[in-house]
């Protein structure tokens, strides 16, 4: 997996190949079902989840901490091109219901015979202060929900 944060600092940049084919990466990127089971840092659970993959269309996250606290991730699909490219706008949502930290995070699919190089694009912003100081904790975030993803796509066996 190669992490990079461009120079503006909000933006991060992941890619990492996984093996299994485009289009099983990409509905574990738009369906619900597969979200709830990867979505979120090591150690939390994402225990609903809400996703209308076409332009205009809701995503919506609740992940739990190990602590039981709730974190709320709302946003809506800007473009949905199957199985090759997503763009979503989210933000992320404290206890008290206040946006922490806004991102527009653009997800591309790409297939190498059989297996799926994703990249994810993500720049962060907020009407808070401190967003800049959380960008640390998203690209850890992201890291290990990348990780998480991973071992979803893995072959059971």
């Amino acid at each position: 997996m190669q992490i990079s944060q461009l120079k503006n600092e909000r933006t991060v940049v992941i890619t990492r190949i996984f093996g299994a084919p485009r289009s099983r990466v990409f509905a574990a990127w738009t369906k619900a079902e597969h979200l709830v089971r990867w979505w979120g840092p090591k150690g939390f659970t994402a225990h609903s989840c809400v996703s209308d993959p076409r332009p205009g269309g809701v995503f919506q996250v609740c992940m739990r901490s190990p602590k039981g606290q709730d974190y709320w991730v709302r946003g809506m699909y800007r473009e949905v091109v199957a199985p090759e490219r997503l763009v979503i706008t989210c933000s992320a949502y404290d206890e008290k219901d206040i946006a922490r930290l806004e991102e527009v995070i653009n997800v591309t699919f790409a297939e190498h015979g059989g297996k799926t190089e994703v990249t994810l694009n993500t720049t962060a912003g907020g009407p808070s202060a401190e967003a800049a100081a959380m960008l640390g904790g998203m690209q850890k975030g992201w890291a290990q929900s990348v990780e998480r993803l991973d071992l979803h796509l893995a072959p059971k066996s």
